[in-house]
């Protein structure tokens, strides 16, 4: 059994290196395959499927991290259903099993093998969503960066819509960054959003509130005329607020402050 076993892991390993000419060496995982097919057998029901949902969670990370489909863990689990549904045929004419012993076996080991490709396809469904997410964080925070300009001075360019998920990130690294390098202003430039509708608006002054508290004021660059009236049309009190038409406008005045300071 354990040769036979062997055996069709190896075979198993050369179709998979021929048919998606990969390197990727699936050995390990087409052994605890069998391995988990082949002990569950002997376990009833509720202990086969606690074995089962531990592999398919184990498995599924590997895959994710080899950024392989499931479609090829899935021919694996076919693949075998096949091949050891001949081992055991082949061990019932061996051992003389009646028809009711042998059905029993087959059923067994075929809710083992639906089982099997049910934990697998939801544990990999579930760990692909979380790493797609991640990686959208990710790049979300990277489009919201704070650049030092001096030791207390620091630049937030925004580039492309501000929805709700991205002013978050944004009032997030505001308030780290900013906290972090110690900034006493920083300047939040505007140029290159292409929508100031209320709710970015709405959001963009939550943000400077929230820098206030912390002690960093904020200077605002790249306010078009567009702007300028949605800001009026929100009430929302300038007088405040430093505002410029250019990015290049602001950084003249901190750098004004930056040498009267001097």
């Amino acid at each position: 059994m354990i040769k036979r076993r062997k055996e069709r892991v190896e075979r198993k390993r050369q179709d998979f290196t021929n048919i998606h000419r990969t390197g990727t060496d699936l050995t390990a995982f087409r052994s605890n395959l069998l391995t988990v097919y082949a002990d569950s057998i002997d376990l009833d029901k509720d202990s086969a499927a606690e074995v089962i949902s531990e592999w398919g969670q184990d498995v599924s990370n590997l895959l994710v991290d080899l950024e392989l489909p499931l479609e090829v863990a899935l021919n694996e689990i076919s693949f075998y259903r096949y091949t050891i549904g001949e081992i055991i045929r082949e061990e019932a004419d061996d051992k003389n099993f009646s028809l009711n012993a042998f059905y029993e076996i087959i059923s067994h080991f075929n809710m083992i093998v639906d089982h099997s490709a049910q934990w697998l396809s939801k544990s990999y469904i579930q760990d692909y969503t979380n790493k797609i997410k991640h990686a959208q964080y990710a790049i979300d925070e990277l489009s919201v960066p704070i650049v030092r300009m001096t030791e207390e001075i620091g630049i937030l360019p925004l580039v492309g819509d501000l929805d709700t998920k991205r002013a978050q990130i944004l009032m997030e690294n505001a308030l780290t960054k900013g906290s972090e390098y110690h900034l006493k202003l920083l300047i939040i430039d505007l140029s290159a959003v292409p929508i100031i509708d209320t709710m970015v608006a709405d959001q963009v002054f939550k943000v400077i509130a929230a820098l206030r508290l912390i002690g960093i004021n904020v200077v605002l660059s790249g306010i078009r005329p567009e702007i300028a009236q949605t800001m009026v049309n929100l009430g929302i009190e300038m007088n405040s607020i430093k505002t410029f038409s250019s990015l290049h406008q602001a950084v003249t005045y901190t750098n004004s402050l930056i040498e009267s300071a001097g």
